[in-house]
């Protein structure tokens, strides 16, 4: 007999809900479900279903597959994850990764499969926006996630594999003892990187994927067999870094002067525009940081900060045409200096 959920989910096909909504509905899961969850985002939530029928039903359908596995934690609950044992922790986020593989048999896929809020909370490690957290790795392999980042970490008898969901990620590969030794291999959207005992970045973009070699080399290949051109891979050695889509792999280039230094909390620029500085800068820190168009092609140089940005942003000023503009703390605007009278 099948599960009166499932029943009451096809009853309801017809009124299914806009996907901005379902979406919503995962972020508000996700949230819930993480170990910052609060009695103020229980209460928001509620606020939240009670505003549209449409809200409701998106949650309900979340709760109606949730349910087959573990019931959503009320705030008090929530508060006792957080002094849970790391065992607990584990349990739940495999719970999560099974709720998510049921919801991708229904209509919910796309929604929760591309939410960085679902992919956080689930994943095996994440970082928050502004915080670089190191990871030892049972091999002894070592990760450093760069800010807002999310990995899964897939370790079975006979390979060893890192996906990589958003973010950035430095990695120093590990050495097994035991032989044959597992293939270690570090897994984007756009492709899969196979390290030859080195020390390597890999950053994932909206569009597109980057690996920066600082020792050894490492061999990509797209999610195709062959990339557009009919190259198989692309080996990017020490000093060395590349570019890569899903179907087309670029050229391996001179390793950029900032490659690597977020490890340090430092980002680099070299006749960097300041628009694309910012943007960098935007990636430690909540809220809405911009830039006036006519700014946007002006050249920095120098050495910032990327865990005191606002100290960052704050040199701005001492050596370019430019301040700032506070709305809040959260919304920035970099805009010209107005000219003296």
């Amino acid at each position: 007999m099948r599960p009166e959920s499932a029943r009451h989910l096809e009853d309801e096909a017809a009124l299914q809900p806009d996907p901005e909504v379902v979406r919503a509905a995962a972020q508000w899961m996700a949230r819930l479900w993480s170990d910052q969850a609060t009695a103020d985002d229980a209460a928001a939530c509620s606020h939240w279903r009670s505003q549209r029928q449409e809200h409701e039903l998106a949650w309900q359908r979340m709760q109606a597959v949730g349910q087959r596995f573990s019931t959503l934690p009320d705030a008090a609950a929530g508060q006792a994850l957080k002094a849970a044992p790391e065992q607990m922790q584990r349990m739940r986020r495999k719970n999560l990764k099974i709720l998510g593989a049921v919801l991708l048999t229904g209509g919910l896929a796309a929604v929760l499969r591309h939410s960085q809020t679902w992919q956080a909370v689930s994943a095996d490690y994440a970082s928050a926006v502004g915080q670089v957290r190191t990871v030892l790795l049972p091999d002894g392999t070592q990760l450093v996630l760069n800010t807002n980042s999310a990995v899964d970490v897939l370790y079975t008898a006979t390979a060893r594999r890192v996906i990589l969901h958003f973010g950035e990620i430095m990695v120093t590969t590990g050495h097994e003892d035991r032989l044959p030794s597992r293939p270690f291999t570090v897994l984007t959207r756009d492709g899969e990187l196979t390290p030859l005992g080195t020390r390597f970045a890999v950053r994932q973009y909206e569009h597109g994927s980057s690996v920066a070699v600082f020792e050894g080399a490492v061999e990509v290949r797209t999610r195709r067999a062959a990339d557009t051109d009919g190259v198989t891979a692309l080996r990017v050695d020490a000093g060395q870094q590349a570019e890569f889509s899903s179907q087309a792999l670029g050229t391996a280039a001179p390793l950029d002067g900032n490659a690597g230094n977020w490890v340090r909390g430092l980002l680099q620029a070299e006749q960097m525009p300041l628009a694309e500085l910012l943007a960098e800068l935007g990636r430690y820190r909540h809220g809405v940081l911009r830039c006036a168009p006519e700014l946007a092609a002006l050249r920095v140089s120098g050495v910032f900060s990327v865990s005191d940005t606002d100290r960052a942003l704050s040199s701005l000023t001492l050596g370019l045409p430019v301040q700032l503009q506070y709305r809040t703390r959260y919304w920035v605007s970099v805009v010209p200096t107005p000219e003296k009278k």
